[in-house]
């Protein structure tokens, strides 16, 4: 039967990665003693086999770990081959001072950086931008040429540790800041391994963090695509954020179809560069909301991997594995943490956390209890930590390839977010269509592919915000009847909590860093600054790409302001269309 076949193909690639050493060394037990199997389903461990057509359907669609469709996760092993990454989102005041908050997340058991920047480094400016005064170091850290960069990782080899940097508008410049460092550290760039943000289509949607109109965005993502692909084949350029699409007030359905679809925006611009589906696919990475709705989220995330699959192979035309994965991020739900009683914090925390877990996440963070109040103490910090490590080594949920597989409910939430999407895909594409008309072939042109004309007609039409600002106004008002409950918010809000002591960053720093970006101006050579900026503006003008000539400005000392501006004089700045 197909589903003895389905079993005889799992436990084939499972004794391969046993064979190759990739399964863990580790006491796969309950807490009890007793010995538990490295995969449950149909035809193994005393599971039937299933009898009728339907419910053979039914288990081709949730599939087997490692294989097409991914439903179940991307490996054969689930984390008895490798646990998810603990990759904790830090950044605040300097370089110095951040630099020393991820030397304690490493020593404590963390296993990637994740780099939290300030506003003014989001938008491309510099610390002594008169736009930047009283922002500097305070939502996260002040980066503002590739010396700060050098200093955000000192002593930290780039070489060894991954590393993701959370910023979408400047992120190109960013990113060659951190070539930079690791070029002055002795590393060989083509070792580097980590995620940039980079998705520019989530700032239009949700976040509001640009620069540019979105083309010659999207100019500077395909440029990096190009360049991460031949010369940095283990980065991924590109992580698509559905977690800020969240946390403006989406539905778990909008939040998975809006990403999906920027994410299949990207695949048309890789394909209209000409790149190797096969060759870039890889490279593209997914950010998610972990929120506090447990198996909803869980099926969200199976629901993910299998639309993306299944999209990348039938539409794409992505034949391998690895083009066909969805690997993702997740961060635990900041919308979701409350100022009253911040201790309840911790339980949703680690509740959206062991939802990541069960949902298959690649790596992970977690929030602090104090975050809604400010950025986390080192106490906190550790807490939310400890809360990973927690669940990885106590919880026994490492021990079995997606353990709800199966499950009723489960498997219907997941179909159910999956129509859901759908049906928000053909919506998407249904705007590019909007007054278009037919091409010499009698079919409806697109510049660049028909997602990605529907994303950009729906930005231009504030479709995705009112989408939304819909869904928000719903659960706000689903609160306000007390239909949703939040404990301490609007039920159970009696307390004993007392108040709590928040980081606080000394405007000192602004102080600082503003003299110290002073000395590095007037240290350097002016001339090669405004050579390199001139020469990477004329590179603007052609369709070469970009990244070389800005590397260029970047070991010039040029800052990121300078470059972002000479960019912003090329282009213009976006402004968002006002609407009522």
């Amino acid at each position: 039967m197909e589903q003895t076949s389905g079993a005889a193909r799992w436990q084939a690639r499972f004794d391969a990665s046993v064979a190759r050493g990739q399964v863990r060394d580790a006491d796969f037990t309950t807490l009890s003693g007793m010995p538990v199997e490295p995969v449950y389903g149909p035809g193994l461990h005393g599971v039937p086999e299933p009898e009728s057509q339907a419910e053979r359907e039914r288990m081709e669609r949730i599939g087997w770990p490692g294989e097409f469709p991914f439903t179940r996760g991307l490996y054969p092993t689930g984390y008895r081959g490798r646990t998810w990454t603990i990759r904790q989102f830090a950044g605040f005041g300097n370089a110095v001072q951040t630099n020393e908050r991820y030397k304690m997340i490493l020593a404590r058991g963390g296993g990637g950086l994740s780099v939290a920047f300030d506003m003014p480094t989001l938008m491309g400016r510099d610390s002594d931008d008169p736009h930047a005064i009283g922002e500097v170091g305070h939502c996260g850290v002040a980066i503002d040429s590739a010396a700060d960069m050098e200093t955000l990782f000192s002593d930290i080899p780039l070489g060894d540790v991954t590393t993701s940097m959370t910023i979408s508008g400047p992120a190109v410049p960013v990113f060659c800041m951190y070539l930079v460092a690791a070029e002055r550290q002795g590393v060989d760039i083509g070792v580097l391994n980590g995620t940039l943000q980079t998705d520019i289509f989530k700032e239009y949607i949700a976040q509001k963090e640009w620069l540019f109109d979105p083309e010659p965005h999207l100019r500077l993502i395909g440029d990096l695509m190009e360049f991460c692909t031949e010369r940095i084949p283990a980065y991924k350029p590109l992580s698509v954020s559905g977690y800020h699409i969240r946390e403006a007030g989406a539905t778990a359905a909008q939040e998975l179809a809006f990403t999906l679809a920027d994410g299949f925006g990207y695949v048309e611009l890789g394909l209209s560069r000409g790149l190797d589906i096969e060759a870039f696919a890889p490279g593209l990475s997914f950010f998610f909301d972990a929120h506090v709705d447990f198996f909803e989220e869980i099926a969200k995330f199976r629901a993910a991997r299998r639309i993306w699959a299944r999209w990348m192979r039938d539409v794409y035309g992505a034949k391998t594995d690895k083009a066909q994965w969805l690997r993702f991020h997740t961060q635990t739900a900041g919308v979701s943490l409350t100022a009253q009683q911040p201790y309840n914090n911790v339980v949703r925390t680690a509740v959206e956390a062991l939802a990541a877990v069960l949902g298959g996440t690649n790596s992970l963070h977690t929030n602090a209890l104090d975050e809604t109040l400010a950025l986390p103490t080192e106490q906190a910090a550790e807490i939310a930590l400890r809360t990973q490590q927690v669940i990885m080594e106590e919880t026994g949920v490492v021990n079995v390839a997606d353990p709800l597989g199966g499950s009723w409910y489960v498997e219907a939430l997941t179909d159910r977010i999956e129509a859901e999407a759908e049906a928000i895909f053909q919506r998407i594409k249904d705007l590019g269509v909007v007054g278009r008309q037919p091409g010499p072939s009698g079919q409806i042109e697109h510049p660049i592919g028909p997602m990605t004309s529907g994303i950009l007609r729906g930005i231009e039409e504030g479709w995705f915000s009112g989408e939304i600002a819909d869904a928000a106004f719903t659960y706000q008002l689903a609160l306000e009847k007390g239909d949703k409950r939040v404990v301490g918010v609007n039920c159970l809000t009696e307390s004993i909590s007392t108040d709590l002591e928040i980081l606080r960053v000394s405007h000192e720093v602004e102080t600082d860093q503003v003299a110290a970006l002073t000395r590095r101006k007037q240290a350097r050579d002016e001339d090669r600054v405004s050579t390199a900026l001139d020469a990477m503006v004329q590179i603007a003008r052609t369709e070469a790409n970009m990244i070389p000539a800005m590397l260029d400005a970047v070991r010039a000392e040029a800052t990121l302001g300078e470059i972002c501006n000479a960019l912003r004089a090329e282009w213009g700045v976006y402004r968002e269309p006002a609407r009522f």
